[in-house]
């Protein structure tokens, strides 16, 4: 184990993940079934021996606080502290990731250690960040900066590097929109993951720089601090990805990292946690990743009456659950969700406490938490009537159904009173809400987005 403390940056909305984040932060969305965001992070640095651990948190934190608090702090053998923005420094909140570790530097002299670790707290990836602690040592770095390659057209929503023979860097730019290719790899850049090791004075210097005295600051890491060591000749290193060997593995097994920044990004890595040969590896045992204990019953397959019995092909089903004589293909099906006879679902993602009427037909759609399709529902077959109908479809053409929606067979689309107001009021979404006005109702008080459609809510068809 080892004294090294860690901030993990968890205060961002997430805006690209609209409507998963109108009522909750990015890292505090739901994933694999039975995660959420955050248990990826928490179990490298559990998994890594790293156990003196901060996690700031800002907007919408109250999932994300409750998870941690029931899930990690009493249980992980860390001593996590989730640590919201308190106003320490003036009267604002977190102004940039910057900002966010500066105004929480008092947390450190306790520890006296001589490096820090600062990592986002909103990706999917397995990480041995002792492996990259080494490194940072054995250069003698001020920073050490995560570094993975991309294909270069999704490089300008990262921070992009050059470094030379040794892994210095050299040039550093922050999401540009004409990103500088891997030299003799036209088609491939170098990109930051967002993860740091710094030399703990170099930190507190840095810190204090951005908000004091840089001219027009971002308070940012990727647009200030990273750019200024940089042009200053500070040793900053990149730590390549790739050569990250995580115990219990394969020799031959790729290093796994996934931004998951968007809605479509998102369901492809979801759909791919539940392919036949997935490239991220749940069931290592010697690096689990940690989630909620939640005592739910075993999943369940049934038969009804006299029909057969349920056809799931490359699916995964969380505990909880239960599929009743129905067909579920290339489906993620989250905990404390029920699935009605003869009903139809593929290529798609449920969230817990999902409930699928008898005879609905789903296709291409991803439902967050306690959404119920009535009995007969189609999604997903026709994308003209999809459009007419549902306010927030992908690029890709994924139907996005906010948490606690109910979907009749015919007519207007029923969102909670809650997720209404939060819809209608987040900048995200509020565009799409107003295009929208008139083509949904609300459920009024009855019913909260809160309130499971699961095995518990049963009321449409024959198998309830």
């Amino acid at each position: 184990m080892t004294n090294t403390p860690v901030f993990i940056l968890a205060g961002g909305k997430g805006s690209r993940l609209g409507p998963l984040t109108t009522h909750r932060a990015k890292p505090a969305v739901p994933f694999g079934g039975r995660y959420r965001i955050i248990d990826f992070v928490l179990s490298n640095f559990l998994n890594s021996g790293y156990r003196r651990v901060f996690v700031l948190t800002q907007y919408m934190a109250h999932s994300l606080i409750r998870h941690m608090t029931r899930n990690w702090s009493a249980t992980s053998g860390m001593f996590l502290e989730v640590t919201p923005a308190q106003m320490r420094k003036g009267s604002f909140w977190y102004r940039g990731t910057a900002d966010a570790v500066y105004q929480n530097l008092n947390l450190l002299a306790e520890a006296q250690s001589p490096n820090v670790a600062v990592f986002g707290g909103d990706h999917i990836y397995k990480f041995d960040v002792s492996q990259m602690e080494a490194f940072h040592e054995e250069v003698g770095a001020d920073l050490t900066v995560a570094a993975f390659p991309v294909a270069r057209e999704e490089a300008s929503r990262f921070g992009v590097i050059q470094v030379d023979e040794q892994g210095r860097i050299v040039g550093f730019e922050e999401k540009p929109s004409d990103p500088k290719p891997i030299p003799g790899q036209p088609d491939t850049c170098l990109v930051s993951m967002g993860n740091y090791i710094f030399r703990t004075e170099v930190l507190e210097r840095e810190a204090h720089w951005v908000v004091h005295e840089r001219e027009d600051t971002s308070y940012d890491f990727g647009k200030d601090v990273v750019p200024h060591l940089v042009e200053g000749g500070a040793a900053v290193y990149a730590y390549d990805f790739r050569t990250n060997r995580i115990p219990g593995e394969p020799e031959d097994a790729r290093p796994y990292w996934q931004d998951v920044g968007t809605i479509d990004s998102y369901y492809l890595t979801n759909m791919d946690i539940r392919s036949q040969l997935p490239a991220l590896n749940l069931y290592n045992h010697r690096w689990r990743i940690r989630a909620a204990q939640r005592h739910y019953p075993p999943a369940r397959f049934v038969r009804h009456g006299t029909l057969g019995a349920a056809e799931v092909v490359d699916t995964l089903i969380c505990e909880g659950s239960i599929v009743s004589s129905a067909t579920l293909h290339r489906v993620l099906l989250g905990y404390d969700c029920f699935v009605h006879a003869e009903s139809v679902t593929r290529d798609s993602i449920l969230l817990s406490g999902c409930n699928v009427g008898s005879g609905a037909r789903l296709q291409r759609v991803l439902l967050d938490k306690n959404c119920a399709i009535e009995q007969d529902a189609v999604i997903g077959e026709d994308p003209e009537a999809d459009r007419e109908r549902f306010p927030f479809i992908t690029e890709r053409g994924v139907v996005v159904l906010p948490k606690g929606t109910q979907v009749p067979k015919e007519g207007p689309i029923r969102l909670t009173f809650d997720m209404a107001e939060l819809l209608t009021n987040d900048p995200v979404t509020a565009d799409t809400m107003r295009a929208f006005e008139g083509r949904y109702e609300i459920l009024m008080r009855d019913r909260h987005s809160h309130m499971s459609s699961g095995p518990r809510y049963r009321r449409f068809g024959p198998t309830a």
